[in-house]
């Protein structure tokens, strides 16, 4: 997997928690830099976290699905898109408080990095070298979070809806290319 195709699936993954950021944002009366911080920590470790529990599972059952592989990658890749890609589209505002409080944000984050878990399974079939990868994911959400809270105090939740959005068609369009790869080349 090359660092092009890591960044893209690492900006997918943390559009959820950047798409919550902006709603943590919209609750703020204005950049409480240190609530940021705590945010993006909260989103950047549970999704470099949540891969590696994935890419641990995955490993267990490589050998056993290695001739299907490909197909269990695009289906994972394609229901997380497409999900995303339909909250994206819905209406209704989350009503987020402003609260960094220890309770709300772990259920927050497990809640927006359950779909890296399902990649981090994929990286095993993929045979990812899930280290660096986890990391890379995480630094990537940590600071899409932090901006995201920045988003959220300027610029409401005009945002959120569009940052789902493609980030769930950068997961499908990944998806699909693993597919093309494994059944054409």
């Amino acid at each position: 997997m090359s660092l092009t195709e890591l960044f893209l699936i690492a900006v997918g993954l943390s559009m959820d928690a950047f798409a919550v950021s902006i709603c943590k944002g919209l609750s703020m009366q204005k950049m409480n830099r240190k609530n940021a911080l705590v945010i993006g920590l909260y989103f950047g470790g549970f999704q470099g976290i949540m891969p590696f529990l994935g890419y641990l599972l995955g490993s267990r059952f490589q050998d056993a699905i290695a001739s299907y592989d490909h197909w269990i990658a695009f289906i994972l890749l394609a229901v997380i898109g497409g999900n995303m890609i339909k909250e994206s589209m819905d209406k209704e505002l989350e009503n987020l408080d402003s609260s960094v409080a220890f309770k709300d944000m772990v259920i927050l984050a497990i809640a927006t990095s359950i779909d890296a878990l399902a990649v981090g399974v994929t990286f095993a079939f993929l045979k990812v070298q899930i280290v660096p990868a986890v990391c890379f994911i995480g630094v990537i959400t940590f600071f899409l979070s932090v901006v995201g809270v920045k988003v959220g105090t300027i610029f409401g939740s005009r945002y959120k809806s569009k940052a789902e959005f493609v980030g769930g068609f950068i997961l499908l369009l990944i998806g699909a290319k693993i597919l093309v790869e494994h059944l054409f080349f």
